[in-house]
């Protein structure tokens, strides 16, 4: 494992001690948690290895990571809260789905349905031994509110391998269907009695019915299976129904505004493209491949084939590990290929490489943006690369830092353009030190709140007494009021244009949780002579 991935580069994480007002905020000297304000989010910190370059498109970054091996000790590993994040370039953090997700949730991205953003992911039962988990997938709104719950038609089980929306209406799943088969003739022990049948459906995102269902088993042979079938495959020595035989392992489906679908085959070591109204097939490396391969063409264990404009394919992810390692290429790869279909040929167009030759034995995704930059996630590796479109590299990361970063992985990366205004209120909490009052606010998930107003409150009375502002620069903001002690204050979120988004509750005064013996000596705020009604602020 490169050294880089559990170096601390503390250069590139953010100070989230800092304040922004005319005076800084002392730092709780004995707490240990990230936000004041939200002491109970405990979400990575990226290690940024190379620091976003000017030109890295606009938007954020979506990951949803998790715990990528067994503990074998008792000490933390991985990320403490393992759910979606969204975080700006420099690892400050936009959104913590800790808590909205009751189960393991894997693959958050935004997109567009029925013209206004959505954010989904997929909330599962994780099997980490098979690569198969079951469970649905979940939308929220612009507010994360759940608006939809999607699972699949015909009384199958959706897998977390994909969710993609393909039009404004409609999204493709994927489903692990285990059959009673006897696949002697194909390698398996003559005790296996189960094969894995590889489905993907279409659904109306509105109504929940399939539209339409293609089956690997009605259209490749397990014949068609990689030569490291055998080795990699879950199940084939075993007899229950979870470990079905995998010999073809569908991982991603695109769709185009032909009808037409490609599919990744991870076990075939194949792309196929699939006819949206026969289910016919072409197939693109693997055996009986339709396409002569051009130099550097070929790949296996590929993890997110995708639709580019005129080129047909893509590829990532070279290396698997079942017990055994198997490798097929000295790193991973992102790849776009180029498909004539009337010489059928196959040409390498460009090929996206890790900066530090990281081979992931599983997961990974590619995303080509609107200014011709390529989102690479590497996987079981944890880590990600935005390059332009010459293959030079603007931003890496791993995705947590030090001991913690340790074994971290993410199935799926992107970047995505994003607002969104929580209906939930903004945290607050005010904190009497040997200075004076700091008060801390944030609000999980908001994109729109540029500046934070600060109001004194008199306890019973409701009359509010103007403190100062600051601009909002990260997760949480800071305000310190030098000298005095004010024991109730609200804050009001503002955006750009000058209005109140939202206003917290109020916070009651407290001391640090360091001794602070300089504080009692502090005395209360009082108010100006118009306001003698107040007499003091309690």
């Amino acid at each position: 494992m490169s050294n880089a991935k559990i170096s601390d580069h503390s250069s590139a994480i953010p100070d989230h001690e800092a304040c922004y007002s005319h005076s800084n905020c002392p730092a709780v000297a004995s707490a240990d948690w990230q936000y004041k304000s939200r002491p109970d989010l405990a979400p990575p910190r990226l290690n940024i290895t190379i620091p976003a370059a000017k030109n890295v498109e606009k938007g954020h970054l979506f990951v949803a990571l998790f715990a990528g091996h067994p503990k074998t000790t008792t000490e933390q590993h991985d990320p403490r809260q393992a759910r979606p994040y969204i975080f700006r370039d420099d690892s400050d953090l936009v959104w913590s789905g800790y808590g909205i997700y009751s189960t393991w949730a894997t693959r958050v991205q935004a997109a567009k349905w029925k013209g206004q953003y959505v954010l989904f992911s997929f909330e599962i039962d994780h099997n980490a031994g098979y690569g198969h988990d079951h469970g649905h997938t979940t939308i929220l709104d612009q507010h994360y509110e759940t608006i939809r719950e999607l699972r699949a038609g015909n009384h199958k089980l959706t897998d977390k391998h994909k969710f993609h929306v393909v039009s404004d209406n409609t999204a493709v799943i994927q489903i692990y269907q285990p059959t009673p088969q006897y696949p002697t003739a194909y390698g398996p022990s003559e005790e296996q009695q189960w094969i894995v049948d590889t489905i993907f459906q279409e659904l109306d995102i509105t109504t929940r019915d399939f539209l339409f269902e293609w089956s690997s088993l009605d259209h490749v042979t397990p014949e068609d299976k990689s030569h490291f079938a055998d080795q990699i495959g879950p199940g084939w020595r075993r007899l229950q129904l979870s470990d079905a035989w995998d010999y073809f392992h569908i991982n991603s489906v695109d769709k185009n505004s032909e009808g037409e679908c490609i599919i990744s085959a991870r076990d075939a070591c194949s792309v196929h493209k699939i006819n949206g109204i026969n289910g016919s097939i072409w197939r693109l490396d693997g055996k009986r491949s339709s396409f002569t391969l051009g130099k550097n063409v070929t790949f296996c264990f590929q993890h997110h084939a995708r639709f580019h404009q005129q080129l047909k394919g893509e590829e990532e992810g070279t290396n698997i590990e079942r017990g055994k390692e198997v490798a097929t290429a000295p790193t991973s790869s992102g790849k776009i290929i180029k498909l004539d279909t009337e010489a059928w040929t196959a040409e390498l167009v460009e090929g996206f490489y890790p900066p530090e030759s990281l081979r992931s034995k599983s997961q990974g995704s590619r995303q080509f943006l609107p200014n011709g930059n390529v989102i690479v996630n590497w996987g079981s590796e944890g880590a990600l690369t935005e390059y332009d479109a010459k293959g030079r590299i603007l931003l890496y990361t791993y995705m947590d830092s030090g001991y913690l970063g340790l074994g971290v992985e993410n199935y799926r990366g992107f970047r995505c353009s994003w607002t969104a205004l929580p209906n939930k209120e903004p945290a607050i909490i005010s904190l009497l030190n040997d200075e004076g009052t700091a008060v801390y606010v944030s609000w999980n998930g908001d994109t729109e709140t540029e500046t934070w107003r600060y109001y004194a409150v008199a306890s019973g009375y409701g009359r509010k007494h103007f403190l100062g502002e600051n601009s909002r620069k990260s997760f949480e903001t800071c305000f310190h009021i030098p000298g005095k002690q004010v024991h109730h204050v609200v804050a009001e979120a503002v955006d750009a244009r000058g209005r109140v988004l939202r206003t917290t509750s109020v916070a009651k005064l407290q001391p640090e949780i360091s001794p602070a013996k300089k504080s009692q000596a502090i005395p209360p705020m009082r108010i100006q002579a118009q306001d003698q009604a107040w007499m003091e602020l309690l």
